[in-house]
């Protein structure tokens, strides 16, 4: 189905160009370069990757903290043709070297303190490593490349004794079906693997957030880069488009988030449920469940104003200009849901992955159908595998100039990825009406089979699970044909609620009957057991599922 539309680089070069003087990365109480400096530092890499003999698909590794410096290079790789392999900084030093191994990269831009933890006889192909902050050679095993490091002002002004303007601005373009990236993910499955994204998946992904998602001034990017959905819908679309990028430059915490929304002031928010979550949970459920509130909110007239209310108060939490709230990464909690669409709160769930670089489906805020993840995107086709897709779930698959073309040096699970007719095997369940909004629900690993041959699925339990008093989050597990609910509680609930010890004792029976009266006979839980710290994530906010049994 290969459309045409401009190629991402193309964009990036147009938006470079025009927005010449404007900031483009910035880190929040820190550094901040404008489009012209990070198109110049671009330029000066691309000089030193020239001088150490790179070459077009060679291999070149990121793995650092998120912030301005973390795009440039990001940019300078991508720009230079050179493969980017970006890599979570939350990995361990152990499977940041065996990534670099594994995808064969010659280069690697880290932080210093990270680099430490490093031991570069296990990196035997490592030519040399930058350090993201300071664009130092960290290690180097090749005196070109630090010769060229040593003389770069002298090598840039020779290349540019007019200096450096818009118009030396060129990123190449023809390079459709090149391999662009390969993407690491951890998932929530296991051991990574990488997915290989070509310059069309980039660019088909691009081409249709600029047409259908808003456009702003600036955005706050709180994502992991290393991740697909940070970095084409908090990055790379918007760079394109001339927005401003705000990184944290540190692990975000809700007091420096809001500090960061108030100060920028984005248009757009790019976020998973779980976030959204908590704030429904801890801001607006106590105020929305006071005995008054309920009485008042059935009064006609009386009940838009408190709407109104509500949703102005949260909106100005997050800056005040944000035009849509993008969620994704998993199902929003229906309680949550049913109260942003009564305050007409302008959220949107989407669904995607890594393989799909990343978004598959989504819907404008005021089309969106909730409890739905959007429909396809018209860059990618989505099938249901079921003999009736409206009423019977079946796996989501998709095609598309979106659609990744494997795992890199991993035939094996290339072909385990994608049906005999080239459609990508998602793994995810769901079914899709006729309007084509698709229903998630839940992973095909994780489904249950019940002893009466009832397809059960976790993810559905845990909704009703996580709405019980005093549940933080939850996992459902089968043990010997019975459902057991993990339960991780929300202690500051608790502390507030000033429940005698008898009553605490009495919470995990009492969030089994709370759920059983919400949930059909074949999967009513046996068992609340609880856990003492919260269950690991994926840097999407995933649950690790397969650690827990």
């Amino acid at each position: 189905m290969e459309k045409q539309y401009p190629h991402y680089l193309q964009r990036l070069q147009d938006a470079t160009k025009k927005f010449w003087d404007k900031p483009a990365l910035n880190t929040i109480g820190g550094e901040s370069f404008t489009y012209a400096q990070m198109a110049t530092d671009i330029a000066r890499f691309h000089i030193v990757f020239e001088k150490a003999g790179f070459k077009k698909g060679d291999k070149i590794a990121l793995c650092a903290n998120n912030g301005a410096k973390w795009g440039f290079a990001y940019l300078a790789v991508n720009t230079y043709e050179t493969v980017i392999v970006p890599i979570l900084a939350d990995f361990t030093p152990e499977s940041v070297m065996g990534l670099v191994n594994h995808s064969e990269s010659i280069a690697l831009f880290t932080n210093s303190a990270r680099w430490a933890k490093m031991n570069p006889e296990k990196m035997p192909a490592l030519k040399v490593v930058f350090d993201v902050d300071t664009w130092k050679v960290l290690f180097c095993r090749d005196a070109k490349i630090q010769e060229a490091v040593d003389n770069l002002d002298k090598l840039f002004a020779e290349k540019y004794p007019n200096g450096f303007g818009p118009d030396d601005v060129h990123f190449p373009t023809d390079n459709w079906d090149d391999l662009s990236t390969i993407n690491y993910t951890s998932g929530s499955t296991g051991d990574p693997k990488g997915v290989m994204l070509t310059y069309r998946n980039f660019s088909a992904n691009v081409d249709f957030d600029q047409r259908y998602m808003p456009a702003g001034d600036k955005i706050v990017s709180m994502l992991p880069m290393a991740h697909m959905y940070g970095l084409v819908i908090e990055f790379i679309y918007p760079l394109c488009n001339g927005t401003s990028i705000y990184w944290l430059g540190k692990a975000p915490t809700p007091a420096s988030l809001l500090k960061a929304f108030y100060e920028v002031k984005p248009y757009l928010l790019v976020t998973v449920p779980l976030v959204m979550e908590k704030i429904y949970k801890s801001k607006l459920k106590p105020v929305m469940d006071k005995p008054s509130m309920k009485i008042l909110t059935k009064i006609p007239g009386i009940n838009t104003i408190i709407y109104k209310k509500v949703k102005d108060s949260l909106y100005e939490a997050f800056g005040g200009k944000v035009q849509e709230f993008i969620m994704g990464g998993a199902a929003l909690n229906p309680e949550a849901e049913r109260l942003f669409k009564k305050i007409k709160f302008p959220y949107t769930v989407g669904y995607g992955m890594t393989e799909g670089c990343p978004l598959m489906a989504y819907a404008p805020w005021r089309t969106y159908i909730p409890g739905s993840c959007g429909r396809a995107v018209d860059i990618t086709e989505i099938r249901i595998d079921s003999e009736d897709p409206q009423h019977v779930v079946g796996e989501i698959q998709a095609k598309g100039d979106n659609i990744t073309m494997g795992y890199f040096k991993n035939p094996e699970a290339t072909a385990n990825a994608f049906t005999e007719d080239g459609w990508l095997r998602t793994g995810d369940l769901g079914i899709m009406d006729a309007n084509g909004n698709i229903f998630i629900r839940g992973r095909s690993k994780n489904m249950i089979l019940s002893s009466s041959g009832q397809n059960i699925y976790p993810e559905e339990i845990e909704v009703v699970v996580n709405n019980q008093p005093f549940v933080q989050e939850s996992v459902v597990v089968e043990r010997g044909g019975k459902l057991v609910a993990l339960v991780f509680l929300d202690e500051q609930a608790i502390a507030k609620s000033l429940l005698d010890h008898e009553a605490k004792a009495e919470i995990p029976e009492n969030i089994r009957l709370g759920s059983n009266r919400f949930l059909p006979s074949y999967s009513q839980i046996a068992k609340v057991e609880l856990v003492d710290k919260p269950f690991e994530k994926t840097p999407k906010m995933s649950i690790r599922r397969f650690l827990y049994k």
